[in-house]
Order: structure tokens, then C-alpha cells, then sequence
């Protein structure tokens, strides 16, 4: 059910253009039977012009309903389920400080003779410790995969993906975190690019900006073929203006199962 439920949510716009092109077509129905039956003045065809004009009327009215439970699933459902489900990934801290004493075991296993450091020379004599400056690296927030192609953007910290990251392979629902600004800020949204297509926008617009790291929106992957995709976060100001972009690179994959337990 909740997979039908972000289905539904997902193809909106889509069937908003079908249920418009269906309204047209019924209006049509209706206008020419309307027409028909006021030109005619056999009692046997205008009661058949009186069941067309009936049911285009009908049509016209179960399309305008299947327009509001869309619409109703979009505004309504979906957020309520999306408040009940957790799609929250662990994200793993970025290591910021700290200190890396970590012991070095001496390379003599056994007994040996240990080393004579009175031939070294370390320079001046205020020296009496070395230490040394640990790398920082960011703990990988899921399986990347090797040798992805580059990021584009992503150099202004206005739009800057965390989740996902360049090469990410994504199974399940994950909230996509990053920052998204801008002076005279309008909004920012979240768009997905197959091979061989064009950048197509997830379904809403986002009017609020993230000035740190923080969950930007979320990514369900169920709805898409699995395969190679771009994705990409754009930020927009109020004169619709693309001020900052930041692409990435994705690989959509089938859910991983779980084992089913054996019976007894």
C-alpha cells in the first residue's frame, strides 16, 4: 500500500495531463450532443442525444473525482504516510577533530637488538617530539561503487550533495542531505537524469533553504528501472535564475533481499 501510495504521488503530473485530456474530450461528447439534440425535432433521436449528452456528462464527472483523489493522495496521504514510515539512513559523522594516539608496535617480534637513534639527527635541539598530523576522511555512507564518472558542479557551497555521494549504489528510500541557498533565495529542487534523456524533476519544489549539511528531501528509488543515473540538486532565486547546481552519479538497483527464515 505505501508503495502505491509514493507511485501515485510520483506520476501525478502525469495524470493530471491524461485527466485533463480526457475532460476536453468529454466536454467535446457533450457539446455536440448538446448541439444534436436542440437541431433536431424527432422525439427517437433526441432521446438518443439525451443519453450521449447523459453520458459524456457522467465522464466528465468521474474524471473530475479521480482528479480529487489524486489530488488527495499527493497533498494528503502521502505525507501521512511518509510521516509514519522510517526511510532514515545512518549517516555516519565526518571525524572533525580528535587525537590519533594510536601505538605503533615495535617491529621486533622476538628479542632483538633495538635501534640506536645516537647517529640521528634531528635537527634543533627544541624538537623533542614528532607528531603526527592525522588524514581526515569522511566514513562512506553506504557501498560506492569504483571509478564513477566525475561530479558536475558541486564547486559553490549553495548546492552540495552528501547523500548520495558520486558513485553511490542506491536499493531503498534514502533522505538526500546536502545544503541549498542562495542570496534572494526562491527554491531548490532534486531532478534525475537516465542515460541518453534529459534532467526530470522529482515531484515537488522545496521553498525553504538549508544553510548546513541537513536532510534536503528524500530519494525512493522503487519507482525506476535499475540501471546508471545523474542526480542533481538546483537552486533557484526569485528570478527563477539557476544561481548553483551539484550532480552526482548513481547506480538504482534492485532491493537486496532478506533471508526467509526456514521453517521448523
Amino acid at each position: 500500500m505505501t508503495a502505491l501510495v509514493f507511485f501515485v504521488e510520483q506520476i501525478a503530473p502525469g495524470l493530471y495531463i491524461f485527466i485533463g485530456i480526457g475532460l476536453f474530450f468529454a466536454w467535446r461528447w457533450w457539446r455536440r450532443s448538446s448541439r444534436a439534440l436542440r437541431a433536431t425535432h424527432f422525439e427517437l433521436e433526441r432521446d438518443l442525444h439525451r443519453y450521449r449528452r447523459a453520458n459524456a456528462l457522467t465522464v466528465m464527472i468521474l474524471l473530475v473525482e479521480f482528479a480529487l483523489a489524486v489530488l488527495g493522495v499527493q497533498r494528503v496521504v502521502s505525507p501521512a504516510v511518509r510521516s509514519t514510515v522510517d526511510t532514515t539512513q545512518t549517516i555516519e559523522r565526518v571525524v572533525a577533530d580528535g587525537e590519533f594516539d594510536t601505538p605503533t608496535p615495535s617491529p621486533f617480534t622476538g628479542g632483538g637488538s633495538p635501534i640506536d637513534p645516537s647517529g640521528v639527527n634531528l635537527g634543533d635541539e627544541e624538537i623533542v617530539k614528532i607528531q603526527i598530523t592525522p588524514t581526515l576522511t569522511p566514513t562512506p555512507v553506504g557501498t560506492i561503487l569504483p571509478n564513477p564518472p566525475p561530479v558536475v558542479g558541486c564547486d559553490m557551497p549553495n548546492a552540495t550533495l552528501q547523500v548520495p555521494q558520486n558513485g553511490m549504489l542506491v536499493h531503498e528510500p534514502i533522505n538526500v542531505v546536502g545544503t541549498a541557498f542562495a542570496d534572494n533565495f526562491s527554491f531548490y529542487r532534486l531532478e534525475l537524469k537516465a542515460e541518453n534523456s534529459n534532467f526530470a524533476p522529482l515531484p515537488r519544489d522545496y521553498d525553504q533553504p538549508v544553510m548546513e549539511t541537513g536532510v534536503l528531501g528524500q530519494f525512493v528509488p522503487a519507482f525506476y528501472q535499475p540501471g546508471e543515473y545523474q542526480f542533481r540538486l538546483v537552486v533557484f532565486d526569485i528570478t527563477l535564475t539557476q544561481v548553483a547546481s551539484c550532480a552526482v552519479n548513481i547506480t538504482i538497483s534492485e532491493p537486496i533481499p532478506t533471508p526467509t527464515p526456514l521453517g521448523q
